[in-house]
Parts: structure tokens; C-alpha cells; sequence
């Protein structure tokens, strides 16, 4: 009787530990998972016109060193490319996007693309039509943005791909204007989507709303596309001061539209000084979250900390991205043509990395 009371206990604690194992082997893939899915990116589109000047970056230990190694040593896993139809120059045109989407693979980074649709700046103000697809009929266009988009998916392979950028009035204007004419608009969504499923089984789709104001008026209308993160801007100088706010539409909008959630642009000044002659963006104190975040090195680093701390607080909250990271002064101190963000980027006035750069890890 002993005997089998003995096995029976032996029995048991085997089961047990066996349960306890898998349940912490569970715990870890389930971790794991997190961590690797997380997003924590910068955006780097004008570095490759940036490094024709030759600049020397530095890590925090002041040691000169490749921006890409500083950038992937303390945490930043994906980097964001604007992509524009045909722009003036080669830069972030297909040839400079795609090579440079090869460099930064070799370096382990994830690539985030943003397909502006258009050969220049596109943002809630301004969505103009590339200069080869004006004129075209509906149907056309229609076609040339899934083959377009094709190409991208199929030539240079990215993990997310944003649908036009910062889409808040549509794209592709006047055809795709969401306000002229809202089924058309939804279309030529619809279209690029489909060339991203098609023609890929790994690539992520992000639809880029700037601002928190009107999003849940625009998610809903986009209810019907198909796509799997939410991309938001948040900038204090042009949508607001409240963090709470901010923490609140995220929550929102992740939770009624059954999507992840990221927050695909934002930034803040580590100083209201400048270091070219460029007219900077931000450059006074009525542009800052005061006084908790005040334009310094540690403000700049706290700032993007609670960036962080809320959007891992959100259900489905997916990570962000820093935009203008590499945004020095790169023209020289006499330039009014370069950089009007150098107050802003992760690396200050002579070139090192800044404290911020700690909170990607």
C-alpha cells in the first residue's frame, strides 16, 4: 500500500512539474513573441542623401561610429522609407528605396515602408497625383496603383507597407479625395491592398492617419479595407498637448476596429536652439508639454519614454516610430536649405547620440 501510494505521489509530482514546464516554456513563447513583434523604429528617409555629405556620427561614449550599428545596438529594430512615384531627384525614388532596403536587411532591421503616391510630400494638406498618372481615367489609375504597388511588394519586399501616408483627406487628389468622392477613394485603397495580398504572404498593410482628432471617423470609414495595423501621428505642435488624449484614442480605436495599433510618427526637441540657418518647426516653448517635458536631452528622453509607456498599455499596441531621426544639420551651420529638424533628431549638434536613443531597447 505504501509502495503504491508512493508511486501514485511520484506520478503526480512528475505530471505537475511537467505542467509547470510547459506552462513557463508557454509564458517565454508567448514573450518572446511580443518582443519579437514589437516595433521599435526611426525613420531614416533622407539618410542616404544625408551620407553623400560624408558626416561622422557618434555613439554615447562620444567613439565615432556607423549611425546603423549606433541605431541597432541600442534597440531600434525597423526603419520607415518614404517612397515617392518619380521625385525631381533620385532620392527616395524606387532605386535609392530599394538599395538602401537591402543595406539596412544585412543590418537585421526590419523595413516599414510609406507609399506617398505621388512625387513629393504627401500629408493631410497635400496628396497630389504623380505627374504620369494625371489625366488617367478611374480605371487606370485604379490599375496603375496595383501595379505599382506590385512592384514594390514583389522588388523590394518590405514587412509593413503603409497605403499613402498620412491619408486623412485621401490620396491621389482630385480622384481619390475623400471628401469629392468617398467610393473612389475607398477603391484605390481597396486596390493596393489587394496587390499587397497577392502578391505577398509576410508584409503587413498600414493605413496613416494623422492626428487623433476625426480618426475614429476615418477608421470606420476605412472599416471595409483590408489591412492590419493602424498607424497614427502624434505631434504636440499640431495635435495637441493631452497625453491623455493620446492614450485614450489609441484604446479606442484599437479596441472598436479589432486592429493592432501603432503609433508611425513622432518627435520632440532636445533644444529650441538651431545649427543651420533652416527655419526649424519647433522653436518655441508654447510648441512643448510643460512643464513635464521641457527641450532638453532629458526632456527629449522622458518624452518618448511615456511615447512608449503608452503605447504598451494599449490593447494591441504594436510600438512607434521616431520620425526625422537622422535630420542633422547636414548642409553646414550656413545652410537655409537643409535641415528645419535638427533640434529634433536623436543626435545633437555634434552628431552624438543622444540619452533618447536608450529608450528603443
Amino acid at each position: 500500500m505504501l509502495y503504491k501510494m508512493k508511486n501514485e505521489l511520484i506520478y503526480i509530482s512528475i505530471i505537475l512539474f511537467i505542467c509547470s514546464c510547459s506552462k513557463d516554456e508557454q509564458t517565454n513563447i508567448n514573450f518572446n513573441s511580443e518582443i519579437e513583434n514589437y516595433i521599435s523604429a526611426v525613420d531614416l528617409s533622407r539618410l542616404p542623401e544625408i551620407e553623400s555629405t560624408n558626416p561622422i556620427f557618434y555613439d554615447q561614449q562620444n567613439s565615432p561610429k556607423d549611425i546603423l550599428d549606433i541605431l541597432k545596438e541600442n534597440g531600434v529594430n525597423t526603419v520607415r522609407l518614404r517612397l515617392w512615384v518619380n521625385p525631381t531627384s533620385q532620392h527616395s525614388g524606387f532605386n535609392e528605396v530599394k538599395q538602401f532596403s537591402e543595406t539596412l536587411k544585412t543590418y537585421g532591421f526590419k523595413t516599414w515602408l510609406t507609399l506617398h503616391y505621388s512625387d513629393t510630400w504627401a500629408d493631410p494638406g497635400q496628396q497630389e497625383t504623380p505627374a504620369v498618372w494625371q489625366g488617367l481615367n478611374f480605371e487606370t489609375l485604379k490599375d496603375s496603383v496595383y501595379n505599382y504597388t506590385k512592384k514594390v511588394v514583389t522588388q523590394i519586399q518590405p514587412d509593413y507597407i503603409q497605403i499613402g501616408n498620412e491619408i486623412n483627406s485621401g490620396f491621389l487628389h482630385p480622384q481619390g479625395d475623400i471628401s469629392l468622392n468617398n467610393s473612389n477613394f475607398k477603391a484605390l485603397l481597396s486596390s493596393g491592398s489587394l496587390a499587397v495580398r497577392e502578391h505577398s504572404n509576410n508584409c503587413k498593410i498600414i493605413l496613416h492617419f494623422a492626428g487623433l482628432e476625426n480618426s475614429d471617423w476615418f477608421f470606420n470609414q476605412t472599416n471595409t479595407i483590408d489591412y492590419d495595423i493602424i498607424g497614427l501621428s502624434y505631434y504636440p505642435i499640431w495635435h495637441g498637448h493631452s497625453l491623455e488624449n493620446l492614450q485614450n484614442t489609441l484604446q479606442s480605436l484599437s479596441s472598436t476596429y479589432n486592429k493592432q495599433i501603432v503609433i508611425a510618427e513622432t518627435a520632440y526637441p532636445f533644444t529650441l536652439d538651431w545649427n543651420d540657418q533652416t527655419n526649424n518647426i519647433v522653436g518655441t516653448t508654447d510648441q512643448l508639454i510643460l512643464p513635464e517635458f521641457p527641450a532638453s536631452p532629458q526632456g527629449q528622453k522622458e518624452f518618448i519614454s511615456e511615447i512608449k509607456t503608452i503605447i504598451k498599455s494599449t490593447d494591441k499596441g504594436l510600438g512607434f516610430c521616431y520620425w526625422g531621426s537622422e535630420l542633422i544639420a547636414w548642409k553646414g551651420s550656413q545652410s537655409s536649405t537643409a535641415s528645419p529638424w535638427e533640434n529634433q533628431a536623436l543626435f545633437n549638434f555634434n552628431n552624438k547620440a543622444l540619452p533618447v536613443l536608450s529608450e528603443f531597447k
